[in-house]
């Protein structure tokens, strides 16, 4: 019998969990609120590491805010995808590809543009259809054929405009990855 360490993920409806997903300055408020009730019924210097889990919790969202990047910065980036050629922003994505690790083959004729692979998992990237203004199932239902016929793991969809309902659908059946304004940020440095 194999001794298996237990799982330890949070619950997404747990106070941390929403704590985590709130801005940093709401954990500070419960914080300084369990810091004074804790205060009416013990000495200060007990009561001071009441708190102490959420003032922890309050860095880490902090920290996670300020990485997270602004609106601003991703419409300035999609607005500059779309402003470029197929030629310039195929070669952006496939510098940034490389950038992040992955080994990029491009692939002609395809529904699929680009075969990436990193650490033993490979995966289809379409982006032809970037300036689309809408995206429907049909490109992602071509792109999960190229997935099938090459069988490989992931699959990714780049798109700058909006995606129907029908399309989304299609992505979590498929787990076929939406990739959107924050992600061409990652990749277009």
């Amino acid at each position: 019998m194999a001794f298996r360490l237990p799982s330890w993920q949070m619950s997404p409806n747990s106070l941390f969990a929403i704590l985590l997903r709130s801005p940093w300055w709401v954990s500070m408020l419960v914080a300084g609120g369990l810091f004074a009730v804790s205060r009416l019924f013990i000495p200060w210097y007990y009561a001071i590491f009441m708190p102490l889990p959420f003032v922890v919790i309050a860095g880490i969202a902090a920290a996670r805010q300020l990485r997270t990047p602004s609106a601003a910065r991703i419409d300035a980036t999609v607005a500059a995808a779309r402003a470029m050629s197929w030629e310039a922003f195929s070669q952006a994505l496939v510098a940034g590809y490389r950038r992040q690790g992955f080994t990029v083959t491009v692939l002609e004729g395809e529904a699929a543009d680009f075969l990436i692979e990193r650490a033993g998992r490979t995966g289809v990237v379409c982006a032809r259809r970037w300036k689309a203004a809408r995206s429907g199932a049909e490109p992602l239902q071509a792109l999960q054929a190229v997935r099938e016929r090459r069988d490989v793991h992931d699959a990714v969809y780049l798109v700058t405009g909006e995606v129907t309902a029908q399309a989304r659908a299609y992505a979590a059946r498929h787990l076929i990855r939406l990739a959107g304004g924050p992600d061409l940020l990652g990749l277009m440095r």
